[in-house]
């Protein structure tokens, strides 16, 4: 006899129940647990808006800039669930991704990410540093995972675009249970092939605080337009 799937009791108000909801497949991610929490969703952005209204389990705070103690400041007090926060690795290396990896870790980041340029010597060092674990990025399969984790990488965050799926499953491949973050994709069958292919959570990017906006205010306009007729 079939155990019955039970059902999940959800409180929600009418002030919250507008969020951003990552795909429902990414549930199918068997999770990887950080300092007691399960996180499978997490959510890429550094727009404290959408932070604070997503059901994502984490959020990944990497940006195209310098890091910077300002940004980890506002996004960790600001977030109300857990926040790995980008410290450097590609223009921003040596003491002050260390330096930033302590400041990220004492506003309470559950993680810092590296980017995938990041010298095993900085890794070594932002190791040495603090007691969060390091995420290294992977863009390709010519990155050099193994040097990566000897140095003190303890989660692979998978970036690889079309190839992310093929990356994963040479990384699940080579590398037994190693912990893999990686970007699910545009739909819901290029986020079932990433985790069939050895992800334990999905990172999902969310439409642009621009592009929401755009289609609440389209909808007051219709019940604009519905009223007055």
């Amino acid at each position: 006899m079939s155990e019955k799937k039970k059902e999940i009791p959800e409180i929600m108000t009418e002030l919250r129940k507008d969020i951003v909801k990552v795909p429902k497949v990414i549930r199918e991610c068997s999770g990887i647990r950080i300092f007691g929490k399960r996180i499978k969703s997490i959510i890429y952005t550094t727009d404290i808006a959408i932070i604070r209204n997503t059901d994502a389990d984490a959020v990944i705070a990497v940006y195209p800039f310098t890091p910077h103690p300002t940004i980890i400041k506002s996004i960790t007090e600001a977030a109300d669930i857990p926040v790995f926060s980008g410290v450097g690795g590609g223009l921003t290396q040596g003491q002050r991704s260390v330096y930033m990896s302590i400041f990220a870790e004492a506003q309470g980041s559950i993680g810092v990410v590296v980017n995938a340029p990041t010298p095993i010597e900085t890794i070594k060092n932002v190791k040495e540093a603090v007691d969060v674990p390091i995420i290294g990025t992977i863009t390709s399969i010519y990155t050099p995972i193994r040097e990566k984790i000897e140095a003190g990488v303890s989660i692979l965050n998978v970036s690889g675009g079309r190839h992310t799926a093929a990356i994963v499953r040479k990384i699940r491949k080579e590398f037994g249970e190693i912990p893999i973050i990686a970007t699910g994709g545009p739909t819901d069958e290029s986020n079932l092939e990433t985790i069939k292919a050895g992800a334990n959570a999905l990172t999902y990017t969310p439409p642009t605080n621009g592009e929401l906006f755009s289609k609440k205010m389209e909808l007051y306009r219709k019940t604009e337009k519905t009223n007055y007729e």
